[in-house]
């Protein structure tokens, strides 16, 4: 099981980002996917959660409305499109497959200005 995030950077307050999750060694199509993310100093917190076929979504009540969780099943990817970012999105976001306890490697996200 391999899960490879991408898509971080460096991006001012109000700005987009879009992180990609790239699933291999498994049918993540059978699977419930999750991104996280852990701030300095803080636990790691669920952001946005995905049912298999995309038809279940929930979001932390911090990014409602802001972010959307996709996925893509014929190409093993997950997507979080992060919209009007906020200081306080600056984190390590993680991609999690919570039923195989997997977690790629994280992507680090700095909303500055």
């Amino acid at each position: 099981v391999q899960l490879v995030e991408s898509g971080g950077g460096l991006v001012q307050p109000g700005g987009s980002l879009r992180l990609s999750c790239a699933a291999s060694g498994f049918t993540a199509s059978s699977y419930l996917m999750r991104w996280y993310r852990q701030a300095p100093g803080k636990e790691r917190e669920p952001v946005a959660t995905i049912t298999t076929s995309g038809a279940g979504i929930m979001y932390a009540d911090s990014v409602k409305g802001r972010f959307t969780i996709s996925r893509d099943n014929a190409k093993n990817t997950v997507y979080l499109q992060m919209n009007r970012l906020k200081f306080e999105d600056t984190a390590v976001y993680y991609c999690s497959v919570p039923m195989l306890g997997s977690w790629g490697q994280g992507t680090q996200v700095t909303v500055s200005s």
